[in-house]
């Protein structure tokens, strides 16, 4: 069989190395992208370029690590041209670039901080689908194509002092809701993953935001008890991405240890 090939973004570490990870292991070709250093706005420092190189490393040949940054056009397009000149096409697109920002009420967010979250966390994903789409539609039919985004537990209930963030994965929400009406019946389909609190460096940052000393303390608003781990989500992801989700487009799958429920 003819390995299914994905773009990753955010692939660096946390849930978007572990959707490469899995794909990879599941016979995939993936581009992993991801933009190393600091962004403006964003009080943390982001993955890598050693994380990432590291991480396609693994798989040599069959994951290939592009620095670029989702915020432009241009970067986001190179990378999907790169999976259809290497792998030969173009089966799914994971979305998973994002920041988290906060730690203020609305009215006291400055402007820095909502671009960064609106440019990384929703522009990321529109510049995705205008370089994926079309390549997901030049596999012929019958086509099996996916479009899957990195939403929140926070696009479906407010969070203290991060309405910014509520606001860009609401965004996110949205956007595929609409992709998915766009691409009926044409094979494709567009979804989102919710996850809750997970193991990774913006937990961490959430944490700091809220300054909490351990990010355990997020467990408590979770039915599991417990915080997730990014495999976990990432099974979530992979699951969305193969062929056998066909009956599952414009909605959201909820990975998020019943913090929403």
């Amino acid at each position: 069989m003819t390995p299914r090939v994905a773009v990753v973004t955010g692939a660096a570490r946390g849930i978007g190395a572990a959707v490469v990870r899995q794909l990879a292991e599941q016979g995939w070709r993936v581009v992993a992208v991801d933009v190393p250093g600091d962004l403006p706005g964003v009080p943390y420092p982001l993955g890598t370029r050693e994380q990432l190189a590291e991480l396609a490393g693994r798989w040599p040949g069959r994951v290939l690590d592009v620095v670029a940054d989702v915020r432009d056009q241009s970067g986001v397009d190179g990378a999907v041209a790169l999976a259809e000149r290497e792998f030969g096409r173009l089966d799914a697109a994971v979305a998973g670039a994002a920041v988290m920002v906060g730690g203020t009420p609305l009215w006291e967010t400055t402007d820095e901080q909502w671009d960064a979250l609106f440019d990384s966390g929703v522009r990321g994903v529109l510049n995705l689908a205008r370089a994926a789409v079309p390549a997901l539609l030049r596999v012929p039919a019958p086509r099996s194509g996916r479009f899957v985004a990195l939403a929140s537990a926070a696009a479906h209930r407010g969070l203290w002092r991060l309405a910014g963030y509520n606001a860009a994965k609401h965004a996110v929400v949205g956007l595929v809701r609409g992709l998915a009406t766009d691409l009926r019946g044409t094979g494709v389909t567009a979804t989102a993953v919710s996850p809750g609190s997970t193991t990774t460096d913006m937990l961490t940052a959430s944490a700091a935001l809220y300054g909490l000393a351990d990010v355990s303390e997020f467990a408590a608003h979770q039915l599991v008890e417990r915080l997730l781990d990014p495999d976990e989500v990432a099974a979530a992801v992979s699951w969305l991405c193969g062929p056998q989700s066909s009956a599952v487009t414009g909605t959201v799958l909820h990975a998020d240890g019943g913090f929403t429920a």
